[in-house]
């Protein structure tokens, strides 16, 4: 059975990489082995569901750099899981402080692997559906006119129809009708749904 699943595993050792990478095809992963760095960045694919299991200890990018590339140059929400020869403590815990999944050392046991890999996919479906989430709300947002735009974030702050309507410098049944709009727009009942996602997209005041 094959997964919708695929594992970067990046690593100067070529036996390491022919070793993992039959170990995790036998168990239905597609895998995409790396011995450069520079390569598995420029081939990264932040679309497709994985996870990275990067060695820590290499020329040129280590492990942890390329963690730091991925979250902070390209945005990428990508789990990763770190192999090392030498268990060190605290890189160790700079990874776990940074959202690695976990922290190997070789020769990495079967049983840690899977599990690891089984955080992976949980933390990335869990990834994923947020971000589907915010961008299905984003999108609703996008179909506000302005003047409903901005009596959403009044509403956020917490004012009265007749307090928005002087804010606008219009008649308090004119905002009904914008609040009336704006909500059937984004699907949502209630204030406190209102409240929650403007929290979520940051578009309190």
């Amino acid at each position: 059975m094959t997964r919708s699943f695929t594992v970067y595993l990046v690593d100067d050792d070529s036996g390491v990489l022919k070793s993992l990478s039959r170990l995790l095809r036998a168990k239905g992963y597609d895998v995409k082995s790396y011995s450069s760095p520079q390569v598995f960045l420029e081939d990264h694919n932040e679309e497709a569901p994985g996870c990275a299991i990067l060695d820590v200890c290499m020329p040129d990018l280590d492990g942890l750099e390329i963690q730091e590339v991925l979250t902070t140059t390209t945005g990428s929400h990508r789990p990763v899981v770190f192999i090392t020869g030498n268990g060190d403590i605290p890189n160790s815990v700079r990874a776990m402080k940074a959202g690695a999944i976990d922290f190997l050392t070789k020769p990495v046991k079967e049983k840690d692997l899977f599990e690891a890999l089984s955080r992976a996919e949980a933390v990335d479906a869990e990834s994923r559906r947020r971000r589907s989430e915010l961008d299905e709300m984003r999108t609703k947002v996008r179909t506000l006119t302005p003047r409903e735009r901005e009596v959403l974030t009044h509403v956020v702050a917490g004012r009265l129809n007749k307090q928005i309507a002087g804010e606008l410098g219009t008649v308090e049944k004119t905002i009904k009708v914008h609040r009336s709009r704006m909500m059937e727009k984004l699907g949502i009942r209630t204030v406190a749904d209102l409240v929650r996602m403007a929290e979520k997209l940051q578009l309190s005041k």
